[in-house]
């Protein structure tokens, strides 16, 4: 898939973000937030699975004690849901994390508490992190 594609996608699931957030606004649960994405994204056409197991495989062992992601867009971007008063270092870390072991290159962290939806849009991609907007 090019990049031209992810970036497609990228900026609809930004675009649903902020649709979302304006709708609901900020201080619910990150659930919440969740089950409207993958209705809005699933109503723009992307498949959107939800809750992605991943395992953590060690010394060639697959062990069954791994993460899930929030979102998986059409089998490409990872979209990590947060709620909280403001995205820290470990957020970062997370997502990081979750694209290593699933063996993704790009995701979003996408924090649902900031007054505007943009000040919460973050991209990782290439182990960089950076605010979308």
């Amino acid at each position: 898939m090019s990049q031209t594609t992810v970036n497609a996608i990228i900026a609809s699931v930004l675009d649903s973000c902020i649709k979302v957030h304006a709708e609901l606004g900020p201080g619910l649960y990150e659930s919440v937030y969740e089950e409207v994405l993958i209705h809005e994204l699933t109503k723009r056409a992307f498949v959107v699975k939800r809750q992605v197991p991943i395992p953590v495989v060690y010394d060639y062992i697959k062990f069954g004690i791994g993460f899930r992601l929030d979102l998986l867009v059409n089998d490409r971007v990872v979209v990590e849901i947060k709620s909280v008063e403001a995205v820290a270092p470990i957020h970062f870390k997370q997502l990081h994390a979750y694209l290593k072991l699933a063996g993704f290159r790009d995701g979003v962290l996408v924090n649902f508490n900031a007054n505007l939806l943009k000040d919460g849009f973050y991209r990782r991609f290439n182990n960089h992190s950076r605010k979308l907007v």
